[in-house]
């Protein structure tokens, strides 16, 4: 009976996680199963390979709905609102079509629809990061779609590797979006322009902003942004500059190793952690600054006192 007791006032508590659970892992494990098995393995469509980053994405954000977040949503009203039924509906109609984009699209409305439907309005501003970290990690066709945009991009960095190999003293033409090295063509193609790792770069720096708990500071999600935008393209300048020198010095091997091999996922990993580094010197420099402001306000202080100690 003491057993029972100790039970019961749990599964009344979390009877709502629990069947939020069980209907969405109903709906959506094979889904996610699929996703991660392509992601990890890279056996996914190329523009789905784009949203990668919901490998850690997707547990951070479970974390904060039902760790982070779960004492405070328990105390919020129970409070349906009408938008929670119409992102319900919605969503499960996406999910029934069986079109692979629909589909997909379907997880981050249900999610939506379920929130509002159990919380209103307020547990919707509760959980609305762990919502944007789900839809942003959610494979659709927006990689394929903007595709044809990225030709500014492509020329930008094929110029900038020309001129770097030029300063090198290797033998390189550029035209448009093609280098030439030792009259061998390497073009830089709208998927290795490096928007893949763009996102990712965007995506992890919203992970640590919320993480360091600067995810309100302007000036900090500001700068880290600008931070990893320009850390992605300058590592994929690099990239591609490295790319076209063993391409067009028959380098075969290691253009495989970098192009789609080991050597990419270090060249990734290094990038997040020059990200993540950029951060940390930024928490530094941010408490060397309130020290200094702390010392010179208590100088300030011991300067007024004296010029009003009576004498």
């Amino acid at each position: 009976m003491q057993t029972t007791s100790k039970i019961n006032p749990f599964i009344e508590r979390n009877l709502g996680n629990v069947l939020i659970i069980a209907f969405l892992t109903v709906l959506y494990a094979p889904l996610i199963f699929f996703w991660y098995d392509g992601w990890l393995n890279k056996s996914i469509n190329i523009d789905h390979e784009y949203f990668s980053h919901a490998i850690i994405g997707f547990p951070y954000a479970a974390y904060i709905i039902f760790g982070r977040n779960r004492q405070k949503w328990q105390k919020l009203p129970n409070k349906i609102h009408p938008l929670g039924g119409f992102f319900l509906a919605l969503g499960l109609a996406f999910y029934i079509t069986g079109t692979r984009e629909l589909v997909s699209l379907s997880f981050p409305i249900v999610i939506t629809g379920i929130i509002l439907w159990l919380k209103g309005i307020p547990g919707l501003k509760l959980n609305w990061f762990p919502l944007v970290l789900i839809f942003l990690g959610t494979p659709n066709a927006i990689p394929y779609l903007i595709t044809p945009y990225t030709l500014p991009l492509q020329k930008f960095i094929a110029s900038v590797a020309w001129f770097l190999l030029t300063l090198l003293g290797i033998n390189t033409q550029v035209d448009g979006i093609y280098l030439y090295v030792n009259n061998i063509p390497v073009e830089v193609a709208p998927y290795c322009a490096g928007l893949k790792m763009l996102f990712t770069s965007l995506y992890v720096t919203l992970l640590l902003l919320d993480w360091t708990g600067n995810l309100k500071n302007k000036g900090r999600v500001i700068t880290l942004l600008v931070s990893a935008v320009t850390i992605s393209v300058t590592a994929n300048i690099i990239r591609n500059t490295f790319l076209a020198v063993f391409h067009g010095n028959g380098m075969d091997k290691a253009f495989d190793i970098l192009h789609e091999g080991w050597g990419g996922d270090l060249y990734s990993v290094g990038m997040l952690g020059t990200i993540v580094g950029t951060n940390w010197l930024l928490d530094r420099f941010s408490e060397n600054s309130k020290v200094v402001e702390e010392v010179n306000n208590d100088n300030l202080d011991e300067q007024f006192d004296h010029q009003n100690d009576p004498q």
